[in-house]
Parts: structure tokens; C-alpha cells; sequence
């Protein structure tokens, strides 16, 4: 059984400037799903480039509902929807992802009801299941297991990493967090983890440049991960591969890969990869092998 990560949004934040990186999503194929991980800005370009007809379009988990994990879940349903989706798609999410979803189908009522009526299609409010979840067992499903662990991100409280385990591999999402050592125990013995990273030096100019000042520093430091923290819980864990994902700066031209390496590299020594937009990490075998830069 061989499966494939793809990073298809590797920054952190909403917020996209000229030349950069996309927010937060990610293609997880294990077994014979189809699965997207978060909906940030870009996430249906990202699949479409990665290969991926989005009529195959099968489950989607959400991590929170920022808005750079879950901007673009209606506009990638309704394009899979126009593009020929017939099947059924299962929506994984927090307390409010119902509502977003509703809310949704209320603003493209019009767009909806009509395509309907003039071009014959399904009614796609009756595609779509929305799941919401807490901490633990999410779905047991042919040979899938889905798990979720309540991690710190505030002030949202409902924000979950998510492990996938299938046929002896897995694959464990942090979602947005803050240094968190129970994670490390969630995450054990994981073939990939997909850990968040934030560099230290990249924090004042991207203060700088966004113009929130002292109140989006504050928000950074208390949510998030530094990526020597990343390392910390990949070497707890005893995970195969950890990849540095939703980076923070992730447009900086004054930091590049090797920063993040060296960051990482205090606390972690195993097989690494830094995101990038359409990276692919393979995993077959015994072995988790990213297809581009790898260190």
C-alpha cells in the first residue's frame, strides 16, 4: 500500500502577497481515499495541479475554522459540484463547520437553484454530510482510522491535530499550535508528521509588514510553534519523517530553506522535509521519501 502527501498551501496566515506561497491545505491518498486536509485560499488550483479530478473529491477534514484552514471548503465543493461531482463528500470539521457550510449554500442560493433547473444538476445541499467533532475517535471506515487531539491554538479552543492510520501507516496533522508535549504521544511511532514551524527572526518584519503591531506579535508567540519545538516533538514521538509545514514567515526573502534546517536541526535529527507549495511525500514501503528538496 503506497501513500501520498501533498503539500498544496505551505504558509501560514490568510493573508497572500505577489510571488508567495498559498495558505494552509494539503491532498492526503491513503488506501483508496481521497482526502483534503484544510481549505485554505488555493486549495482547488492545488488539486487540479496535483493531478486530482475533483469529481474524485471523497472526504475533507478540517482543522479549525480560521480562516486560512477553511476560506475556500464552499468554492472547492461548489467547482467540484460544476465540474461533475455525483457522489456523496463527507465534510470533517469543529463545532460551526455546519454553519459554515449552510451559510454558504445560502449566499449561492441563486447560482445554485439555477444551474438545477437549466443544467440538469443534483441538488448539491444533498451531496454534502457535514461531521463535526470533538476529541478522539473521528471515523473508523474501511480500514481508515481517524483520530483527533484538542491542541493549543488560542483563543480557539476547538482546534485539533489529526492522525490517519491505515494498513500499518500513518500520517499526523498538528494543526495550528503552540508547543504542546501531549502531541508527542499522539503522534507516536507516526511515519509522517506534519508539523507547523515559525522562525523566530521572520516575526518582527512580518509584524512589520501586515501592521497589526503589538497584538499580532502576541497572538504568534502564544499560538504557535517555533520549529526547534517542531523538532522537539518529532523526536519525542519517534516519527520517520517530519515535515515543516504552514511556515511562518513563509514569504520572508531574507529567509530560505536553510534557515528552517538549522532551526530544526537543534532538536531533531531524523529525515526532514520544509514545505513547499505542491511538494509530494511519498510513502511506500518503510519509507517516507519527499520528491523535492529533502534534508
Amino acid at each position: 500500500m503506497s501513500c501520498r502527501l501533498v503539500l498544496l498551501g505551505s504558509k501560514g496566515g490568510p493573508a497572500i502577497r505577489p510571488g508567495g506561497p498559498w495558505p494552509s491545505s494539503s491532498l492526503l491518498q491513503i488506501g483508496d481515499r481521497t482526502i483534503v486536509v484544510d481549505c485554505g485560499l488555493g486549495v482547488t488550483r492545488g488539486l487540479a495541479d496535483a493531478g486530482i479530478s475533483l469529481k474524485a473529491l471523497d472526504l475533507i477534514f478540517i482543522t479549525h475554522l480560521h480562516s486560512d484552514h477553511v476560506l475556500e471548503l464552499g468554492p472547492l465543493i461548489h467547482t467540484a459540484w460544476t465540474a461533475g461531482l455525483s457522489n456523496s463528500v463527507t465534510v470533517f470539521g469543529p463545532s460551526g463547520t455546519g454553519q459554515y457550510w449552510r451559510h454558504f449554500c445560502q449566499a449561492m442560493e441563486f447560482d445554485i437553484d439555477i444551474r438545477i433547473v437549466d443544467e440538469g444538476r443534483p441538488d448539491i445541499r444533498d451531496m454534502v454530510s457535514v461531521v463535526e467533532f470533538g476529541e478522539g475517535w473521528v471515523i473508523e471506515e474501511r480500514g481508515l482510522k481517524v483520530s483527533a487531539l484538542r491542541v493549543d491554538h488560542p483563543p480557539i479552543t476547538d482546534c485539533f491535530a489529526l492522525r490517519f492510520d491505515h494498513d500499518g501507516k500513518s500520517v499526523v496533522f498538528s494543526a495550528d499550535t503552540a508547543f504542546f508535549p501531549p502531541l508527542a504521544e499522539f503522534a507516536g511511532g507516526a511515519d509522517i508528521l506534519v508539523h507547523e514551524a515559525m522562525l523566530e527572526q521572520g516575526i518582527e518584519r512580518l509584524v512589520a509588514k501586515t501592521g497589526n503591531g503589538a497584538r499580532l506579535r502576541e497572538h504568534l508567540l502564544a499560538s504557535h510553534s517555533f520549529a526547534a519545538e517542531a523538532g522537539r516533538i518529532a523526536t519525542d514521538a519517534g516519527v520517520k519523517r517530519l515535515v515543516l509545514n504552514h511556515l511562518i514567515p513563509a514569504d520572508d526573502a531574507e529567509i530560505g530553506e536553510a534557515d528552517w534546517i538549522t532551526a530544526v536541526r537543534k532538536t531533531w535529527a531524523g529525515d526532514l522535509t520544509i514545505a513547499r507549495d505542491g511538494l509530494v511525500v511519498e510513502l511506500s514501503g518503510d519509507k517516507a521519501a519527499a520528491g523535492e528538496e529533502t534534508a
